[in-house]
């Protein structure tokens, strides 16, 4: 069992670890937990850079619920089920065997589905939602034992995809896919940004799949990903519309680009426009290598997508004060969603993430600088990042929280399932 987070900035307070495989396994812990008066957390690749997972009780590795079920009849056969532990590499190398995908991934491959689920993790796309909008149910086991099934049509799915683990564990969960599809990724350098944020909505529609890459330190956008499908998704011809980078002042890329200046690009996806299948070009990093820098804290925030182009000026009149900490920041859009504690939650958004320096000193004045310059936008963190925002602000910027909120008491009234970081955001 992991004592720390991937990135090793936190180090787990849990009194107890355990690793079961089985739901029994499951219910023993939950009522020794439950008898001593004790709370349980779930782990999953532990891919978050707060204390989200953490917990002075029980900390449960969900990493031996790695089971996928196949598909089932609902939806013409074309809905997965899996175990709570399984990981988006493992799923999509068996979907593209069986024909099927995901519509979506995230930039790294090795993430828990439930774990990034739970907290809204998204890849990019003008017309993608992040990947908890694939859920068609959700099993919960609660802690009295109950086993439930949460699907889609239930009047609480909405408040429970997204939960952040607060009102049972995962033990597994039933996605829908779409036919399998091929992509090619091409990296253009150096485009003005003037020209990116004129240009922003047909930049980012450009492809299926865009993501932006600077340091904020330069009028420039450093790197641009275009994820461009090639065959078999239906409506893809749709989807991706040609922008002329170079006519707008870009270059293309003639060598293998990492998102961070200076890196070997080797744990990177396959650009420079070979086609390959879907799940080896929609993330960004390769699974059989190590994601990002290993070692890096990260913070991310969403605004509307109608404010795009002002939080990004914003973000860039503030590039000085981020220089020593940043690493490199990526901008990317999500459609809307209908997930209460989406930070897409009717609204589309565009995602500024920023991957800093392992060095909380160094990073705590910048990120309050990135803070305070989008504060007139006010945007939401991503539930598994580092953010200095308040939790009653939080709870503001989300319409449904308090029917969220109404949830999480029905389903963990004792909270059972809390820690001290969920106890702030649902009562402090």
């Amino acid at each position: 069992m992991p004592t720390t987070n991937w990135a090793g900035n936190v180090v787990f307070g849990a009194a107890d670890v355990a690793a079961p495989g089985a739901v029994g396994e499951l219910r023993h812990l939950l009522a020794q937990a439950s008898s001593a008066g004790g709370r349980v957390r779930a782990l999953g690749s532990g891919h978050s850079f707060n204390r989200l997972a953490d917990t002075d009780g029980l900390l449960v590795s969900m990493a031996r619920f790695d089971g996928i079920k196949g598909f089932g009849p609902d939806a013409g056969g074309h809905e997965v089920a899996i175990e709570g532990g399984v990981r988006y590499g493992q799923l999509a190398a068996y979907l593209h065997r069986c024909g099927r995908s995901l519509a979506n991934l995230a930039s790294l491959p090795h993430l828990s589905v439930a774990g990034a689920v739970m907290t809204a993790t998204h890849g990019s796309g003008d017309r993608n939602n992040n990947l908890a909008a694939a859920v068609r149910s959700v099993d919960l086991l609660l802690a009295d034992g109950d086993l439930i099934t949460l699907d889609r049509g239930h009047p609480d799915f909405d408040g429970a995809v997204v939960s952040l683990g607060a009102l049972g564990l995962v033990v597994g969960v039933r996605l829908h896919t779409e036919p399998t599809f091929e992509m090619t990724q091409s990296v253009h350098l150096d485009l003005p940004l003037s020209v990116g944020i004129e240009q922003f909505d047909e930049i980012m529609s450009s492809a299926y799949s865009v993501s932006w890459f600077t340091r904020w330190q330069t009028p420039v956008i450093d790197q641009i990903w275009q994820k461009s499908v090639v065959t078999g998704l239906p409506g893809s011809v749709d989807l991706d519309h040609s922008v002329d980078l170079v006519a707008l002042g870009a270059r293309v890329a003639t060598a293998p680009c990492h998102p961070v200046p200076d890196v070997d690009p080797i744990a990177c996806t396959e650009q420079l426009g070979v086609p390959g299948p879907w799940h080896a070009r929609l993330p960004h990093f390769r699974l059989d290598h190590q994601p990002s820098v290993g070692h890096e804290l990260q913070s991310e925030f969403f605004v509307p997508r109608t404010v795009a182009g002002q939080a990004i000026e914003a973000v860039a009149a503030v590039g000085s004060a981020l220089a020593d900490a940043l690493l490199v920041s990526e901008v990317r859009t999500v459609a809307a969603d209908r997930l209460w504690l989406s930070p897409a939650f009717g609204r589309d958004v565009v995602a500024l993430h920023f991957t800093w320096r392992p060095d909380w000193p160094l990073v705590q004045p910048a990120l309050g600088a990135v803070e305070s310059a989008l504060a007139p936008f006010d945007p939401v963190p991503h539930w598994g990042k580092v953010t200095g925002i308040e939790p009653r602000v939080l709870r503001s910027r989300y319409p449904k929280f308090g029917d969220f909120a109404a949830v999480v008491d029905r389903y963990d009234p004792d909270s059972r399932f809390s820690n001290a970081w969920l106890d702030a955001l649902l009562r402090g």
